[in-house]
């Protein structure tokens, strides 16, 4: 399998050379991308004999400085570097300033082989669902332990590995351990042949994240009435727009933040805010102290839980769509505020179901229940302290996942 691999691998690069070549001659952008992603390891500190941990994006960065806050309290635990694959990953895991950082080359054999001499890892931690086949076949030759943290596997990845099951056995042989967040990730698992032995349940360490934002962050007048659309993805802008016309006309007081999960949508979604009329200011632009307007778009990231916390409850963004399957929604559950999502998450199963089944959680079916959802809960402050006390609890009890990580972690070290 693995000849075969690196044939295919071999024939896709020469293939896609000619428009590598041509990216990087005339796109800047690619251009520092691409060398930044093969290079970027070269400047790493003497970390020989380190725990490797690789966490892809903005998401997997939140967890792994969990894991990292709690295994720099462990005495002997061996020196730590984070790599992230997603600029936006990179960036948030420089501001957390908790260990070395880099960006994972291209899973290509002459990038990766030059990265393990320089890191030459005890072991490697996985975060959620990264499977990069040169990554884990250097793992297993090298012998190597990997361990996969907070693994999750949705219906739509376990279809799609089930219909090559040979190729996800051949990734898989390179993970020492599988630690899933539910009975579902982990029973899904082991249908695709994974040894029960290999496969342990321990709970999503998301719930045992704690509350960190900047505390500086202030919003005048400090009283405002305050509602949050984070972590909007394409789709969710538009019902969202127009239920904040509709409901100033309720409460022409209301404010309301706008965060695109990607802030290079701040462009597209600020078009989008113009074309509904509504007085609007981008974050970066916002001087403290003066009042706020009626919309802010966040534009800054790792701002969003700041924000959170000045506001009276939250829709979160990316489950009106399949193509999302959500995103987090524990956040806003932990500053005690019910949160309003999407039916569609897939990536956020069991969060979602804790929230619903705890009455801290408000799934809506189309973007049409969106502005009635809303002003329920802005006419009655009530069961909204009831719902946000009950979101913020159903968190703290599923907590407890954080540990049983750290303990297979100093297990496989």
């Amino acid at each position: 399998m693995d000849l075969a691999y690196y044939l295919i691998l071999l024939i896709a690069l020469i293939a896609a050379s000619p428009w590598v070549l041509f990216k990087i001659a005339f796109d800047a952008d690619f251009r520092r991308e691409l060398f930044e992603r093969i290079g970027n390891f070269k400047s790493l500190p003497n970390t020989r004999g380190c725990l490797w941990i690789h966490a892809s994006s903005v998401g997997e960065v939140g967890i792994a400085k969990t894991l990292i806050k709690a295994l720099k309290v462990i005495s002997d635990s061996p020196p730590v570097v984070l790599s992230t694959f997603t600029p936006h990953g990179y960036q948030l895991a420089q501001e957390a300033n908790l260990c070395p950082v880099f960006r994972l080359p291209p899973d290509v054999p002459f990038w990766i082989h030059p990265l393990f001499r320089k890191l030459k890892p005890k072991a490697l931690v996985l975060v959620e669902a990264e499977l990069w086949p040169c990554l884990l076949r250097k793992c297993w030759v090298t012998r190597t332990p990997v361990l996969l943290v907070n693994g999750r596997l949705s219906e739509r990845s376990f279809k799609s590995y089930a219909t090559f099951k040979c190729v996800f056995h051949w990734l898989c042989e390179g993970i020492t351990r599988f630690s899933m967040r539910s009975e579902t990730d982990a029973r899904r698992l082991i249908e695709l042949g994974v040894s029960e032995s290999k496969v342990k349940i321990t709970g999503n360490i998301k719930f045992d994240a704690s509350i960190s934002f900047d505390s500086t962050v202030k919003l005048h007048p400090s009283d405002a009435q305050v509602v949050a659309f984070g972590s909007t993805r394409p789709g969710d802008e538009e019902p969202a727009l127009n239920a904040m016309a509709r409901l100033l006309k309720v409460f022409p007081d209301l404010k309301f933040v706008l965060a695109p999960r990607h802030v290079n949508r701040c462009p597209e979604v600020e078009s989008l805010i113009q074309q509904s009329g509504l007085s609007y200011k981008r974050y970066s632009e916002y001087v403290p102290g003066e009042d706020l307007p009626t919309l802010l778009l966040l534009d800054r990231l790792g701002m969003l839980n700041a924000l959170y916390a000045h506001s009276c409850f939250a829709y979160v963004g990316g489950g009106l769509s399949a193509e999302f399957g959500g995103q987090n929604i524990i956040e806003p559950a932990l500053h005690s505020q019910p949160v309003i999502f999407g039916n569609h998450m897939a990536n956020f199963e069991e969060e979602a179901k804790v929230l619903v089944e705890s009455g801290g959680g408000l799934q809506i079916e189309s973007p049409d229940q969106l502005y009635p959802v809303i002003l329920n809960l802005l006419q009655n402050p009530e069961d909204r302290k009831r719902r946000g006390d009950q979101a913020r609890q159903a968190v703290l009890d599923h907590q407890g996942a954080l540990q049983k990580n750290l303990d297979l972690i100093t297990e496989t070290i």
